[in-house]
């Protein structure tokens, strides 16, 4: 954990761009929320195989409009067109735009792996440096539980070496909630000589369904001793809510005790849940 601890910790929160008026509305409350606890950074995510470009594209103005605050575009390549990821890297470029989270992304329902022109996240990374130089700070993912996809964890170490190796300069893990699966893979990535920051993603938990749907999909564990307790609650909201901030602060607090140097937060596009910990850390006193 050594090369954590040598970076400046920061904080930052993601959002999805949303499909109505009325949640561009609420969005707008949420950043201006947010804002004002000055992160490092919003991101907005990208859908699957480019679903949402047009979207997201307009969420990151909106949010930098009405915030003030860098917002950073996802980008995710798989199953897109590379003239066209070219023409929109560019275009962030020309807004101002510095930081993207490149992302290899999900495959659209239906759609093969050889409809893109690149495969890998790596792709992607090497493709906004041919295309911008240094201009981007690129983000990456890391899964210290291991991509659901990969073969193995031997396989996602590597495949994460290999973003690094193409000009990532930062990462963003998958959300989980054991500590010693973060400390076991920052420890692996020392080995290698990866020395990026790597940043603890961090899903505070509002809708527990919500969770295990999420989970499911994304391979996140979540550990036994937090469904039991999660599920003695007999779908009471109001003391999930109760519990999932209190599980979700001695997590955060335990990582950056660890060295951890920072944490993005998964808002859900809601400000209070993610509010709550921010309080509770005393990050506005660091």
């Amino acid at each position: 954990m050594d090369t954590q601890k040598k970076h400046k910790p920061r904080f930052s929160f993601e959002f999805f761009p949303p499909k109505t008026e009325v949640g561009a509305q609420k969005l707008q409350v949420v950043c201006e929320k947010l804002a004002a606890v000055n992160p490092s950074f919003f991101s907005v995510t990208y859908g699957a195989g480019g679903s949402t470009r047009d979207r997201t594209f307009a969420t990151v103005q909106d949010v930098r409009k009405v915030s003030g605050i860098c917002t950073a575009p996802h980008l995710s390549c798989v199953g897109d067109n590379r003239d066209e990821l070219v023409a929109l890297i560019k275009r962030y470029q020309s807004e101002g735009i510095n930081r993207i989270v490149a992302l290899r992304g999900d495959l659209p329902s239906g759609m093969g792996a050889a409809d893109g022109d690149l495969k890998y996240a790596s792709d992607l990374v090497r493709l906004i440096r041919e295309e911008t130089g240094d201009h981007f700070h690129i983000e990456v993912a890391a899964y210290p539980e291991k991509h659901p996809q990969a073969p193995t964890l031997a396989s996602d170490l590597q495949a994460f070496k290999a973003k690094v190796d193409a000009g990532a300069d930062s990462a963003i893990t998958q959300y989980f909630y054991n500590v010693d699966a973060y400390r076991f893979f920052v420890d692996r990535c020392e080995k290698l000589g990866l020395d990026i920051p790597i940043i603890v993603g961090v899903m505070p938990i509002i809708n527990y369904e919500n969770l295990l749907r999420f989970s499911s999909s994304c391979g996140a564990e979540i550990p036994r001793w937090i469904r039991m307790q999660m599920e003695s609650f007999h779908g009471d909201a109001t003391s999930i809510a109760q519990l999932g901030e209190e599980i979700v602060t001695r997590f955060c607090e335990q990582l950056l005790a660890v060295g951890a140097p920072g944490i993005h937060f998964y808002t859900m596009n809601q400000a209070e849940p993610t509010l709550a910990i921010w309080n509770n850390l005393g990050i506005g006193k660091r």
